[in-house]
């Protein structure tokens, strides 16, 4: 392919779709440092476009959490080209939808528009990503706005309280064990300064990744990203990212949480887990597939099958993995027991249920059901623009390169039921594991 811009670095991947052709995944670096993915889905004329910056509540300083989830909130007050806070006006005049979300490892932008809007919003995004500008008055307005939304989606839910206690337990020296949204008294102390500190150190092209997936040809989007992007200014301060890392758990831990609002009470126990790696992903699979095996697809998993439908004490169970962290997380299974059944019954049971999968091995037709579903959900994914997007982003800015992104799926398909086994004895190690009650407090009273 020729190189139009004369800039660094190529490569392209291919990617199997549902309708089993092959999506190419063209790959640049600007000279600023920016890079720049181009995704291409000639099926509509529409475009995804998402800036991921690789910094989320993770990198936060200690003291300020919430700082990365609130500038997200900032980021759409205004610059000198685009005041006012008429972002997101400014896209929906243009026909488009956009907005923005916050992890532990990542913050990521995007907007959804027509081909022919793309130059568009790329000028307003590499506007914004050096040049806004914030008051006082702006600051405190929206650090309302982040403090309601705390209220609402946790401190007004039972399940997201207990969530956040049980990574505080889980984690005690990495800062996954503080949440994205920040603890309260932390969030309403931060300052402007504190916004503006966090914007310039981070919000820079050399700590960014371009995706662009749509109807569009990848030498068009590397010309515009480099019109664009290209002369914005990097952050001579961007350094790898170091952050403290959990030492090794040698006893497990336990909490309950009680509040007269929980109308399902539930068990759930996580434990300290390894994330996909480049170049090296083959453990992770063999956990995302344990987790299917175990607790995906309802009563056709093994714990669904024995608790819900074989013994009858349980009125849901599953078990979940990720893995694409940029440091270590957790893999986690919970059961919700019928009134009657005792938390403790139910935790037992799932113990139970473990040592059954241990000793008697996978059986081959759920493995490979487990096989085909992660197969299936995977290439659905990929059908969707965005999720295309978002499926590098995530991949990108935690650690991964595009050609894991491509071999994923392959992995998946290798991984043997003696891997799967070996990864659970090292895993599911109950001295490196939390194990929580939620309960109501007439169950918490019994």
């Amino acid at each position: 392919m020729r190189n139009i811009l004369g800039v660094a670095l190529l490569a392209m991947v291919l990617v199997p779709t549902a309708q089993a052709q092959q999506v190419p995944v063209t790959r640049y670096v600007l000279e600023n440092g920016m890079e720049v993915v181009v995704i291409e889905d000639h099926r509509a004329p529409i475009v995804t476009q998402m800036v991921w910056y690789r910094v989320g509540a993770a990198d936060e300083p200690v003291g300020k959490s919430g700082i990365a989830h609130f500038l997200e909130h900032l980021m759409f007050k205004g610059t000198e080209a685009v005041p006012d806070a008429i972002f997101s006006e400014v896209i929906e005049a243009n026909g488009g939808d956009d907005n923005a979300f916050t992890s532990q490892d990542y913050t990521a932008y995007y907007q959804q528009v027509a081909v022919d809007r793309l130059p568009l919003m790329m000028e307003m995004e590499a506007d914004r990503m050096r040049g806004l500008i914030l008051d006082d008055a702006a600051m405190l307005t929206e650090l309302d706005v982040v403090l309601e939304e705390r209220a609402l989606r946790t401190d007004s839910n039972p399940a997201s309280l207990f969530s956040e206690q049980r990574d505080a337990a889980q984690f005690l020296n990495h800062p996954y064990g503080t949440p994205v949204i920040g603890w309260p008294d932390e969030v309403k102390a931060l300052t402007l300064q504190d916004a503006l500190d966090f914007y310039h150190l981070y919000y820079a092209p050399n700590n960014a990744v371009l995706v662009v997936a749509g109807d569009v040809e990848p030498e068009a989007v590397f010309a515009l990203a480099q019109q664009y992007y290209g002369p914005v200014t990097p952050s001579p301060e961007i350094t790898s990212r170091l952050r403290p890392q959990e030492p090794p758990q040698r006893a497990a831990r336990r909490l309950e949480f009680r509040d007269d609002r929980v109308s399902n009470p539930y068990v759930i126990r996580t434990y300290l887990a390894p994330n996909r790696r480049t170049g090296e992903q083959e453990q992770a699979a063999a956990l995302s597939l344990l987790a299917d095996v175990l607790g995906g697809g309802g009563i056709t998993s093994l714990l669904g099958q024995r608790l819900q439908i074989e013994e009858e004490i349980a009125l849901a169970s599953g078990a979940f993995y990720s893995g694409l962290s940029y440091d270590p997380d957790t893999f986690g299974m919970y059961v919700v027991p019928k009134p009657g059944v005792t938390m403790e019954e139910a935790e037992a049971r799932l113990d139970a249920t473990l040592a059954y999968l241990l000793e008697n091995g996978v059986d081959p037709s759920r493995l490979a059901r487990s096989k085909a579903t992660i197969l299936a959900d995977t290439i659905y994914a990929m059908d969707s623009q965005m999720g295309l997007a978002q499926r590098y982003g995530a991949a990108l800015t935690t650690g991964l390169n595009t050609e894991d992104v491509a071999a994923w799926p392959d992995i998946l398909q290798a991984v043997t039921e003696d891997d799967i086994l070996a990864a659970a004895r090292q895993v599911l190690d109950i001295r490196q594991s939390v194990t929580g009650y939620l309960m109501g407090t007439e169950e918490a009273s019994q």
